[in-house]
């Protein structure tokens, strides 16, 4: 594993990169902190007197920073107003944290969970706080003219990954997580539907030929392993110094399924510098800058660290497209349908349609 300088980043830099990493009171969303310590307080736990201060980044899931008997905690819990089948779910999450810590030390470990929506208008989690660097669509100015960084970013991902689908759920009591069997056709059947759901905002021949294309290809079923559906670089919370991972978090979509599923969701963020302007303007990772890995290059490191073939991997990456193009498509539903949204989400329209005809074109053999 390549290594890195222990003083690549000053403390300067740190601090104010780790104070970007919170929302000012103004932005947060508000939480009825009297409400979580009465909660916390019926488990025999102390609910530290500071307000939890909401982290930036991410259109999903609401999460804080507190303290419980005065030691650092993370709580999480869903975002208001409808939301995706399938997503946003704390139940599922802390069932996976509460024991794949033991196997892959990434993993957090889950603390408590409340399945009633009634302390905080919705069910939510508390998982224990690993301190680190989130890196998202661009990377921190004292990294530039490093292409060691993207090197390393790179591996870390590709071998983070390998691990995970390495560890065998029957050995922590995840059997009966998900259902592998026709996890394939099942996962391609609810995107369609969810497509099906923004159909004034689809083109309908595009949407309707790319599905026909990926109903007729569905694989067979792999051997499942442990899988967490949303896999990329700020989904990692890494060392502040050398940038080795501490933490890989966001596990409410974490399931048994396909593994080269979950490798081409994260190849779906993996925008290299030739790939349509579609791509460029997801901003998910800094992949187009110097030193990181090609798709190609990703895809060869991961068949040599985990010996499953990908040499067949057109359908997943077209499946993982069309995936992208209706998760945007979901976020400017929500904003259009809530004036008060996030104004990022303003021009998600016309990119989750980009993004659908960039994979109707990989399935056309157009591009890759």
């Amino acid at each position: 594993m390549l290594a890195l300088e222990p003083t690549m980043m000053t403390e300067e830099t740190v601090t104010t990169l780790l104070a970007a990493e919170f929302k000012s009171a103004g932005q947060s969303v508000p939480q009825d902190w009297a409400a979580l310590a009465r909660w916390l307080a019926r488990s025999g736990a102390e609910l530290g007197p500071t307000p939890g201060r909401q982290f930036a980044g991410g259109f999903g899931n609401l999460n804080y920073l507190i303290e419980i008997d005065g030691k650092p905690a993370v709580l999480r819990r869903p975002p208001g107003g409808p939301l995706p089948l399938g997503a946003n779910d704390m139940g599922r999450e802390y069932h996976i944290l509460s024991v794949l810590w033991h196997p892959y030390p990434l993993a957090p470990r889950a603390l408590f969970f409340c399945a009633q929506p009634g302390v905080l208008g919705a069910p939510f989690q508390i998982i224990e706080y690993r301190a680190g660097l989130v890196i998202r669509d661009e990377l921190p100015p004292s990294f530039a003219g490093r292409p060691d960084i993207g090197e390393t970013l790179s591996r870390h991902m590709v071998e983070s990954l390998a691990a995970l689908h390495a560890v065998d759920p029957t050995q922590i009591g995840l059997t009966t997580l998900g259902r592998p069997v026709g996890f394939l056709g099942r996962t391609l059947d609810g995107w369609l539907q969810r497509g099906a759901a923004l159909a004034d905002l689809i083109d309908a021949r595009v949407f309707d030929e790319t599905a026909a294309w990926l109903r007729c290809r569905v694989p067979v079923d792999a051997s499942p392993t442990l899988i967490h559906s949303d896999f990329k670089l700020d989904n990692m919370i890494l060392n502040q110094a050398t940038l080795a991972p501490v933490a890989v978090i966001d596990w409410d979509m974490g399931t048994r399924g396909d593994p080269l599923w979950d490798f081409a969701v994260l190849l779906s963020y993996w925008a290299e510098p030739e790939d349509p302007d579609c791509m460029h303007r997801m901003r998910q990772m800094p992949t187009m800058q110097a030193g990181f890995w090609s798709r190609r290059q990703v895809l060869e490191a991961y068949h040599r660290l985990s010996g499953r073939a990908v040499d067949d991997f057109t359908y997943y990456r077209v499946m993982s497209l069309l995936r992208s193009a209706i998760v945007f498509l979901q976020l400017f539903d929500r904003y259009r349908r809530h004036s008060a949204g996030n104004m990022h989400c303003a021009g998600f329209g016309s990119l989750g349609r980009e993004l659908l005809e960039y994979a109707l074109e990989v399935a056309r053999g157009r591009a890759e």
